[in-house]
C-alpha cells in the first residue's frame, strides 16, 4: 500500500481529492466549510464543484461530485489520478446507511480506486439520533479494509466540528508518504554512488623480436 500510494503522490505536487457520497449527505457544505471556514448555503450539486485549498503546507484540489442516483454512474469519470477519497455520510440517516455502504464499495472495488487512501466524514453529527463513528465504521465494515489506509471522523459542516481532525489525519498520511518516497529515492541514489564497475584489462602483447 505504501509503495502504491507513493507512486500516486509522485505524479503531482497537488493532492487530487475526490469527494463522494449520497445526495444530501452535506458534501458541498463540508467542502466550503473546509475552504472558507464558514457555513455557505448550498443547493444539491448537479455535476461537480472543484476547489483548491491549502492545509499544513499541502495543496488539495477537491472534486465534489453530485450524489443523486441518476448521476452516480458518472463518478467513474473522476477516478483517474485520485489520491484521496473523501466519502461523506449523513450520520443521522439510518435508513440510507446500507445504500451508502453499497455505493462506497462500488467505488472502492473499481480498479482505478484501489490505491487512494480513504477518509470518511460522519457528517451532521449535531443532529438528534446521529450515529457514532464506531457504529458507522462497524456497519461499513471499515476494519476489513486491511490493504487500505482509512479513517473515519465525526463532522458537522455547520459548526466545523471534526473537520480539521479529519484533515490533520489526512495530512499526516500524505506527509509520511512523501517522506517515505524521499527516503527511498535517497537510498537508491546512495546505492548507485557506491556501486563500481571494474573493467577487465586485456594483456598487451609484447612485440616480437627478430
Amino acid at each position: 500500500m505504501g509503495k502504491a500510494f507513493s507512486r500516486l503522490f509522485k505524479k503531482s505536487k497537488d493532492i487530487r481529492v475526490l469527494m463522494l457520497g449520497l445526495d444530501a449527505a452535506g458534501k458541498t457544505s463540508l467542502l466550503y466549510r473546509i475552504k472558507l471556514k464558514e457555513t455557505v448555503p448550498s443547493i444539491p450539486t448537479v455535476g461537480f464543484s472543484v476547489e483548491t485549498i491549502h492545509f499544513q503546507n499541502l495543496t488539495f484540489t477537491i472534486w465534489d461530485v453530485g450524489g443523486q442516483d441518476k448521476i452516480r454512474n458518472l463518478w467513474r469519470h473522476y477516478y483517474v489520478g485520485t489520491q484521496v477519497l473523501v466519502y461523506v455520510i449523513d450520520s443521522s440517516d439510518r435508513e440510507r446507511l446500507e445504500e451508502s455502504k453499497q455505493q462506497l464499495y462500488r467505488v472502492l472495488n473499481d480498479p482505478e480506486m484501489r490505491e487512494p487512501i480513504l477518509l470518511v466524514y460522519a457528517n451532521k453529527c449535531d443532529l438528534p439520533g446521529a450515529m457514532s463513528v464506531e457504529e458507522i465504521a462497524n456497519h461499513l465494515g471499515l476494519q476489513q479494509l486491511v490493504n487500505r489506509k482509512w479513517n473515519i471522523s465525526q463532522s458537522c459542516a455547520i459548526t466545523g466540528q471534526g473537520v480539521n481532525e479529519g484533515l490533520s489525519w489526512l495530512a499526516n498520511q500524505l506527509t509520511a508518504a512523501k517522506k517515505s518516497m524521499k527516503n527511498t529515492s535517497n537510498n537508491n541514489n546512495t546505492k548507485k554512488s557506491t556501486t563500481t564497475t571494474t573493467a577487465t584489462q586485456q594483456p598487451v602483447a609484447e612485440p616480437v623480436r627478430t
